[in-house]
């Protein structure tokens, strides 16, 4: 502020050469005084200050509840491991897809419980064929990811680990059935990256 207006005359008054504080009298006899400086936003700065350093706790908290509802996820899925079984009016297609990605979402629970990845099958040994369900046989790989026997089925599934070139492994969840019977099988796949997450699904030849 360069100038102070009087209250009771109106006369304008210079502050260029006044000190904060300083009290002086107008010609009116109206005793003024020189205003403080405006404080620069210190309350302004004070929250962006705080925002700033509050911001790595809030990204820790939001990354432990991230962390702590896929595992929710994952072990939902381990739970329900064959979540479609071969039934009448079900689509073979359906089957394959749904359960292909809980194939996988089970391998990620079984890792981030057991520090590794675990392959497994193909199983049953031979693709089924023609459309028609087949018991899914005992297997000591698929018991571990949750997946039970006797399950009715028209796919085979298996679990395929292969190390890439940087030396994280590539896990491939495999589905495959020949529904008409011709010898050309329908494959479904899902792929795992490095931090659990699903791809979607790949599908060649779909309703062989």
């Amino acid at each position: 502020m360069s100038s102070l207006v009087c209250p009771r005359c109106g006369a304008t008054h210079e502050l260029s050469s006044r000190k904060p504080g300083e009290r002086f009298t107008c010609s009116c006899g109206n005793e003024l005084v020189t205003p403080e400086p405006p404080r620069r936003g210190w309350g302004r700065r004070t929250a962006l200050i705080l925002t700033v350093l509050a911001l790595p706790c809030v990204l820790g908290i939001w990354g432990v509840a991230f962390y702590l509802k896929r595992m929710q996820e994952l072990e939902k899925s381990a739970d329900t491991a064959f979540r479609t079984e071969a039934r009448p009016g079900n689509s073979a297609s359906d089957e394959a897809r749904i359960n292909v990605i809980a194939l996988c979402d089970a391998v990620q629970m079984y890792r981030s419980e057991n520090g590794e990845y675990l392959a497994a099958g193909p199983t049953p040994r031979e693709v089924p064929k023609g459309g028609q369900p087949v018991p899914f046989p005992e297997d000591e790989a698929f018991k571990k990811l949750g997946f039970v026997s006797g399950t009715p089925v028209r796919f085979q599934y298996q679990v395929v680990i292969q190390e890439n070139p940087v030396g994280e492994p590539e896990v491939t969840c495999y589905a495959r059935g020949d529904q008409d019977g011709d010898g050309q099988n329908s494959v479904y796949s899902v792929t795992l990256d490095a931090n659990g997450m699903t791809s979607p699904v790949k599908v060649k030849r779909e309703g062989e």
